[in-house]
């Protein structure tokens, strides 16, 4: 019998128990089965992970992990392959229906699906039940309950630029109006005006350190002090709801409700891409299929901190049970979470935009010059995607 040659396939993902123990676990329990093939995974910052090329990563690995918002420059550049075309139908038939909200959608561009929903997630809620029941407080359920709840200083959540514009898109599409709609205007004067007062009214009652934390260092400063009571909206992370995993066990909720209707927060979560420039690409399709099936994604992936991107491991009970409800409890945001601009310049906006709508949550003022400065880098972005449409 011929000794298979061996095959080493490089990953990177991101940096945090979320982010790298379920890949490792799964390319573990791949190789078992595979013996001649070995997944290596690096990991990086989570801003890097927001902010590096996809471009450059591609040169350098097999796999990755990346954020849905390069869909349409991977459309553009073909750095990575368009996975229709690799994996079996029926397989992707079963991630298109079994999609935890439009995560599956979210890596589709130009009639090509660019990458797996391996992880899903949104801002949700969450809350140090222990510290609202010492107070006799109970967490809110409406906007004027969480200005009232960070009046009194328990409230805190990630202000760091991308996040802040995160917000800012939420907070458009409660007031009736989905932002990046035209190409000229991010939102309305109207309603960006009320967007922006509004963060503002939450932002001036919040601790500084709010605005130098990303959702992680969010959660980290909830469980390792007891200074905050409740986090109306960050991304989640299932880990901080698990015994064990930190100090201090979080509870995470649905959102609040803005004029009746919950918060509509934006989608995130991570998907899984292949390089077009891998030299092992039948590999890397066959690692990809095993790691997005529901039965890994429902246990290895899961059990090992991950946090998965296909619904059935959500509606799972014994995922449930070790969460303490985690995954069924937050759901429902995920479901009507919005879509966030995929276009091709739409990296430089993300990159960019979220300073601006930063800078007035810390120090208020005038709307209308923050407005014209996002429109302005809109418009940029968009010249952006009209010179590559033009190459």
């Amino acid at each position: 019998m011929p000794i298979q040659q061996k095959i080493t396939l490089k990953g990177i993902t991101w940096d945090h128990s979320r982010g790298l123990v379920p890949m490792v676990a799964t390319s573990q329990r791949f190789n078992e089965l595979h013996p001649n093939i070995d997944v290596k995974w690096d990991k990086r910052s989570l801003q890097e992970f927001a902010d590096y090329s996809i471009e450059e990563l591609a040169a350098r690995y097999d796999l990755l992990i990346i954020d849905h918002p390069w869909a349409g420059f991977a459309s553009r550049k073909k750095n990575i392959l368009p996975l229709d075309e690799y994996l079996p139908k029926e397989f992707m038939k079963d991630q298109d229906e079994n999609s935890v909200g439009r995560s599956f959608e979210s890596y589709s561009f130009n009639s090509h699906q660019w990458a797996l929903p391996t992880d899903a997630c949104a801002p949700v809620a969450s809350s140090r039940p222990d510290i609202l029941k010492k107070r006799g407080l109970n967490p809110p359920k409406t906007l004027d309950d969480l200005f009232a709840l960070a009046e009194k200083g328990l409230v805190a959540f990630a202000g760091i630029p991308i996040d802040s514009l995160m917000n800012f898109y939420m907070f458009c599409c409660a007031f009736g109006e989905e932002p990046c709609v035209n190409d000229e205007i991010v939102i309305s004067e109207k309603t960006g005006t009320k967007v922006l007062e509004t963060m503002r009214k939450l932002g001036k009652n919040l601790d500084p350190e709010c605005f130098e934390r990303n959702p992680i260092k969010t959660y980290e400063a909830m469980t390792q002090t007891d200074d905050i009571a409740y986090c109306p909206f960050a991304y989640g992370y299932s880990n901080y709801a698990r015994n064990g995993f930190a100090r201090k066990r979080l509870k995470f909720h649905d959102l609040i409700t803005v004029h009746g209707k919950p918060l509509q927060s934006t989608l995130g979560g991570t998907g899984l891409a292949i390089s077009s420039a891998s030299k092992h690409i039948q590999e890397a399709v066959n690692y990809a299929e095993f790691a997005n099936s529901e039965a890994v994604q429902s246990t290895i992936y899961t059990h090992n901190a991950g946090q998965p991107g296909h619904r059935k491991a959500w509606l799972d009970e014994e995922n449930n049970r070790i969460s303490h409800n985690y995954f069924k409890d937050t759901l429902p945001a995920l479901d009507r979470a919005y879509l966030r601009p995929r276009y091709h310049g739409s990296m430089y906006f993300q990159d960019n935009g979220g300073d601006y709508v930063r800078e007035f949550m810390m120090k208020g003022g005038n709307p209308k010059p923050v407005l014209d400065k996002l429109d302005t880098l809109y418009r940029e972005s968009k010249q952006e995607e009209q010179e590559a449409n033009n190459i």
